[in-house]
């Protein structure tokens, strides 16, 4: 477990910082935890061994999001600070620091209807190809590239006050 960690630790804290805005230690422990309960389930035809501990990362990752400790912080930004933060200065992103643009951001991302979430998370955050998402979720790699474009175009609008736009 020890080559393990020092092999992939640059790799699983990249992965969570780029997925939830900070290194976050726990995060980077129940990575460790959950590849060694499950060590035995990985099969090396299945794929390489860095794209399976990616895997691992992402799923705690998105357990993380879903968890009461996640949605109690997410919920201090209230619905009346984002229409806030819409009405006030046109260069919000100097206002808000750089968690809370990543907190509307992640619960923007969060309110997608499932099918379009699943292809954002997929595309935008374990970096997979549309050819990749759509052999994962058994669709035409056309289906993938329209749920994209549509998720992309919701959430643009819902965050078009984060780059500035007026209303």
């Amino acid at each position: 477990m020890k080559q393990i960690i020092s092999e992939n630790k640059s790799y699983i804290r990249a992965i969570i910082k780029k997925i939830t805005g900070s290194y976050n230690e726990d995060l980077e422990q129940d990575v460790y935890i959950k590849t060694w309960r499950n060590l035995d389930k990985y099969n090396p035809e299945g794929g390489k061994f860095k794209q399976w501990i990616c895997a691992v990362t992402v799923n705690v990752c998105k357990d993380y999001f879903k968890s009461r400790l996640y949605k109690q912080q997410a919920s201090q930004i209230s619905d009346e600070e984002v229409v806030d933060a819409e009405i006030s200065a046109p260069k919000q992103e100097e206002v808000l620091s750089s968690k809370e643009r990543q907190k509307i951001i992640l619960k923007a991302v969060d309110a997608l209807p499932r099918k379009l979430r699943q292809v954002v998370i997929l595309f935008e955050f374990e970096e997979l190809s549309y050819e990749q998402i759509a052999k994962k979720l058994g669709l035409p790699v056309g289906t993938v590239r329209s749920r994209l474009f549509n998720a992309r175009k919701e959430l643009s609008e819902k965050l078009k006050f984060l780059k500035g736009d007026t209303i």
